[in-house]
């Protein structure tokens, strides 16, 4: 069974479908689009899969703990996890910021990565007498463009949560753990509208060697790869999927 946050839609939605079609077990988290979530999980059983919607918020450690308690108990146990639940907090220049924005951002991005690792290393470590598994987290390109102008507190969280994966890659790589990051670029998601620019994959476009934005399932392939035993001998790495910006 693997456990994928934030997956009620966008490139969450896309990696939770491609891992159900794929043959396995999908917990299908969401924190507030429930209907979303069950969208997701029809498709993967309309395929033939199983998939469990459940409601949890990554920045509450008590949400965490119940999300996989609530996993294993109705889908079995955890073979994997994919970090994919995160917001912008908007955008806005680095002077115009607010406080409680940033805590907030930081709290589901950074803080729920790490709780949401913890308690898949918990119960996957064979130190601790699990079968081992994989984890992926979703960071960004931003990480090393910066965000400029437009969500440099946003990228500044993806930066740590490559840090972290790396550290915790190397930390659990002998506990039959493998950690590994994909940085998406710019993709096809309601992320940029909803943020109030809606007009911004048009007009950043151009700016990709590639010309043109990713898809939601491009992005899952990665995922879905490094989660596989086709990586095998890959730990520690970050995958960045952006068309060569």
């Amino acid at each position: 069974m693997i456990i994928v946050t934030g997956a009620s839609r966008g490139i969450g939605a896309a990696i939770a479908t491609l891992l159900g079609r794929r043959g396995e077990a999908v917990a299908v988290n969401y924190s507030r689009d429930r209907a979303g979530a069950e969208t997701v999980v029809a498709e993967i059983q309309a395929a033939g899969g199983q998939a469990a919607a459940i409601a949890a918020d990554v920045a509450s450690e008590q949400d965490v703990i119940r999300l996989f308690e609530t996993a294993e108990r109705e889908l079995g146990r955890i073979s994997g996890l994919v970090n994919n639940a995160a917001i912008t907090g908007g955008f806005a220049r680095v002077e115009e910021l607010e406080v409680a924005a940033v805590e907030k951002m930081l709290a589901v991005n950074v803080t729920g990565t790490i709780l949401c690792c913890r308690e898949a290393v918990r119960r996957m470590s064979t130190r601790r007498g699990g079968n081992g598994g994989a984890i992926v987290n979703i960071s960004s390109t931003s990480w090393r463009t910066g965000g400029t102008g437009e969500w440099v507190a946003y990228a500044a969280s993806k930066g740590a949560v490559n840090t972290f994966t790396i550290g915790l890659a190397r930390e659990v790589a002998d506990e039959g753990i493998r950690v590994n990051a994909v940085a998406p670029g710019l993709v096809e998601t309601g992320l940029h509208a909803a943020n109030g620019r809606p007009e911004r994959l048009e007009r950043l476009s151009p700016t990709i060697p590639m010309r043109r934005a990713g898809t939601p399932m491009e992005i899952a392939e990665g995922v879905v790869w490094l989660l596989s035993p086709a990586a095998s001998y890959t730990t520690g790495s970050i995958l960045e999927i952006g068309g060569g910006r």
